[in-house]
């Protein structure tokens, strides 16, 4: 069984890369959904500000692989029936905790779009919309914050997405041959 690990800045597409991986038969871990988890725990507001608030408390409290420890029961257990991918890898720190423990059955894909792409995706997406100022405020604390450009550069596969959602599924097709 396969783990790949989804990677790339907000907006990039990685949840719609990690969609064709689940039409493909991989089970989606969300690295996101113990924030929600969490949010909706506190009787918060689902916002950019509560996120980033429970994402760096996690951290503080787990240390910076936060999200890999976090999330192993649920990779490991999807693993007994099936392969895994993994939406929204962040951290240098959860990158190695799952190399580590996974070895050769481990894989990343880098997701890749400008940042006038990317802001444009998340100031007009349906679920949690952003501003271009909050997105660029993400991007600054993602980069700073998470340790997030050791994952990118250590990509096995890279998707550019700058184009349509047809074409993020070809190459997302081509990625999950390679795999094969």
């Amino acid at each position: 069984m396969k783990v790949v690990a989804i990677v790339g800045m907000a907006g990039a597409g990685k949840s719609e890369v990690a969609r064709v991986f689940e039409k493909s038969g991989f089970k989606k871990v969300r690295f996101g959904d113990i924030t929600e988890e969490e949010i909706k725990n506190r009787g918060l507001e689902l916002n950019e500000e509560n996120e980033r608030h429970i994402r760096e408390e996690l951290r503080k409290e787990h240390g910076m692989s936060a999200y890999a420890k976090l999330n192993l029961p649920r990779i490991d257990a999807s693993l007994k029936s099936s392969n895994v991918v993994v939406d929204g890898l962040y951290s240098w720190e959860e990158y190695t905790l799952l190399k580590d423990r996974y070895g050769e059955k481990f894989s990343t894909v880098v997701v890749w779009s400008s940042q006038a792409t990317r802001h444009a995706r998340l100031k007009n997406r349906v679920n949690r919309p952003l501003t271009v100022e909050e997105a660029a405020n993400r991007d600054k604390a993602e980069i700073e914050n998470t340790n997030k450009g050791g994952p990118i550069a250590m990509a096995d596969f890279t998707i550019v997405n700058e184009a349509s959602l047809k074409e993020l599924e070809k190459e997302t097709e081509r990625v999950l041959s390679a795999l094969k």
